[in-house]
């Protein structure tokens, strides 16, 4: 899956190699992993592999995300990228991506993710909630 990527907007910058460093590749691949409709948090894009942290997935994304789904990847909270809503939202309903309703008192009435539905397992290409059913069962596995 890996390919070379520019870092940024796309334009090549001082540097003559403008290739990506190798754990920027590795959190890009995952982030094209993730279904449509479906999302993994931060630390879920970590913990799939198995290196990092959240902060670290967060900083690759800011830096170079705009060359894959990035929001598809996302806070554990279900809120939506900051300065990013519209656009996200805009993918979020193509893609039927389950999402909360916002209440009347919240700043811009701005839906949140449903991320008990929309929490991607990283394997079965099912929610997590999905996912820990069936586990609950004796099958599936997730993250």
């Amino acid at each position: 899956m890996s390919q070379h990527r520019t870092s940024g907007n796309g334009t090549n910058g001082d540097r003559a190699d403008d290739e990506l460093p190798e754990y920027a590749e590795r959190v890009l691949d995952v982030a094209e992993l993730i279904p449509p409709g479906r999302v993994m948090t931060y630390g879920d894009v970590a913990e799939w592999l198995g290196d990092g942290g959240p902060r670290q997935v967060g900083r690759v994304m800011a830096l170079y995300g705009a060359a894959v789904p990035w929001w598809r990847v996302v806070r554990a909270d279900g809120a939506l990228l900051s300065g990013h809503e519209l656009r996200a939202l805009d993918h979020y309903r193509e893609e039927s991506t389950p999402l909360r309703e916002a209440s009347s008192s919240a700043e811009g009435h701005v839906p949140r993710l449903d991320m008990k539905r929309a929490r991607w397992d990283g394997v079965t290409g099912r929610a997590v909630a999905d996912a820990d059913a069936d586990k609950d069962r004796g099958g599936g596995a997730h993250i």
